[in-house]
């Protein structure tokens, strides 16, 4: 239990940390989001997580987002990028990870 509780604190419930790091290779959509963090994480979060996510995110000024449609003239969707303060972000968070990995192998504290 203490393992899977674990497991989603480090996914789920922070996926901002996996949407910024996709994005940083291009904008995306965000049912193409929940289709490549399966892909590239190997985990699964609800579509409507991403959307959520994804929202609260453009709030904080993490990502910014376009409408336009999809290739070949398909259906209008929003695409979003990651703006200088996400980029900042996320680079922040994977540093204070690596740090609490440190400090569990007995390195140095966080």
């Amino acid at each position: 239990m203490a393992l899977r509780r674990l497991e989603e604190k480090l996914t789920k419930e922070n996926l901002w940390l996996y949407i910024l790091d996709l994005l940083k290779s291009g904008e995306l959509y965000a049912y193409e989001i929940g289709e490549r963090i399966r892909a590239a994480f190997g985990f699964e979060p609800a579509t409507v997580t991403v959307y959520v996510v994804l929202y609260k995110m453009e709030r904080e000024g993490l990502v910014a987002s376009t409408s336009r449609r999809g290739e070949g003239g398909g259906a209008v969707r929003r695409y979003y990028r990651p703006t200088e303060e996400g980029l900042r972000a996320l680079e922040a968070g994977k540093g204070l990870l690596r740090r609490t990995l440190e400090a569990l192998d007995g390195g140095k504290a966080p």
